[in-house]
């Protein structure tokens, strides 16, 4: 009340428009600029440097997820071309078994076959070699026969 007698304002009806409204209007810039000066700038600050680390934050996580998804897609080249691989050494070594195999029983085929048929020649010359010995005994039984015959008369 005192600040709008020094202005020369009366006391009175609803609106007056003394003095009040332009003391009002430069308590507000005042304040405002206090405020400003004060308490926004040095919030809008910190929010600034936190929008920028953000910001430095999400690109860096972005770089650091693409080097990622490179670094998985070449892994998973590396472990397709190492099922490649190991599938291909895996097939050489069956075929190389089974070379092996068939190389083997060929073998045994053959060494059987030929102690088979050294046994067969083995057989028939004790055959012919027991076949002259029955012939020989028979000639010798037939001449002991002959001679006790021959005795005997």
């Amino acid at each position: 009340m005192t600040s709008l007698i020094l202005f020369g304002a009366s006391e009175g009806g609803l609106f007056d428009f003394d003095a009040t409204l332009p003391l009002m209007a430069v308590q507000v810039v005042i304040l405002t600029f206090i405020l400003n000066t004060l308490f926004f700038k040095p919030v809008g600050k910190v929010v600034e440097e936190r929008e920028g680390y953000v910001v430095s934050s999400l690109a860096e996580a972005k770089k650091k997820l693409a080097e990622v998804e490179q670094l998985e897609a070449d892994l998973k080249s590396q472990l397709k071309e190492a099922r490649q691989s190991a599938q291909s050494v895996i097939s050489e070594a069956e075929a190389d078994s089974d070379n092996l195999f068939r190389e083997a029983l060929a073998l045994a085929t053959a060494e059987a076959n030929a102690s088979r048929e050294e046994t067969r020649r083995e057989i028939d010359s004790q055959k012919k070699s027991a076949l002259n010995q029955i012939k020989l005994d028979a000639e010798k039984l037939g001449e002991l026969i002959v001679d006790r015959l021959l005795a005997s008369k």
